[in-house]
C-alpha cells in the first residue's frame, strides 16, 4: 500500500537525502554520468540544500510502500502553476503504480491551490519518464538548457499538463 507524507522536519529530510542519492544514482548514472550525479546530489539533494528550498517555498513528501520509504516527491507553487520539482522512487519498487499514485496526490494538491496546470523539467535523454509523463497526459511544450554551475548543465524538455 502506497502512503505520501509530508516531510518538515530534519529526520525526514535525511531519509529524501538518502532516498535521493540511491534514486538519482539508480536512475542519472547511465544518462548524464557519476560526476555530474554526485555534483547535483551535493548540490541540491543534501539535508542543508533541501532545508533551504522547504524555506523557499517547495514542499517534500516521502512516499512510503507498505511502510518503507522508496520515494519522495517536491513541488512548488509557482505565479499560475504547480512545478513539480522531483518525482522519484526506488528501481526496486517500480510498476508497482506508485509513480502514478504519487501524481494523482500532485494533482490534487494543485486543484487544492487552485491550480490548472502541473508543469515539469525532465531529461531529454530521460525516456521512460517522458513516456510516464505522457502517458499521464503531460505535453512536452519547450526544450531547456539550464546552467547549474561546475560546467554542468540540465538539458531539458518542459512538460506541462492540464487539469
Amino acid at each position: 500500500m502506497t502512503e505520501i507524507f509530508s516531510a518538515y522536519k530534519e529526520s525526514d529530510y535525511k531519509i529524501i537525502a538518502q532516498l535521493a542519492d540511491a534514486t538519482w544514482r539508480q536512475h542519472y548514472i547511465p544518462i548524464i554520468g557519476e560526476d555530474q550525479v554526485s555534483y547535483m546530489v551535493g548540490k541540491f539533494q543534501t539535508v542543508a540544500a533541501i532545508t533551504n528550498q522547504v524555506e523557499q517555498g517547495y514542499e517534500y513528501y516521502i512516499i512510503s510502500y507498505n511502510q518503507i520509504p522508496v520515494g519522495y516527491i517536491s513541488f512548488k507553487k509557482e505565479v499560475d502553476t504547480l512545478f513539480l520539482s522531483k518525482i522519484y522512487v526506488l528501481n526496486t519498487y517500480r510498476g508497482r503504480q506508485i509513480g502514478k499514485t504519487a501524481l494523482m496526490f500532485i494533482e490534487d494538491k494543485a486543484k487544492t491551490y487552485n491550480f490548472s496546470t502541473i508543469t515539469l523539467t525532465v531529461n531529454k535523454k530521460n525516456t521512460n519518464a517522458i513516456l510516464f509523463y505522457e502517458k499521464m497526459g503531460f505535453k512536452n511544450i519547450d526544450s531547456l538548457i539550464i546552467d547549474i554551475g561546475n560546467g554542468y548543465v540540465m538539458d531539458d524538455y518542459k512538460m506541462e499538463k492540464t487539469i
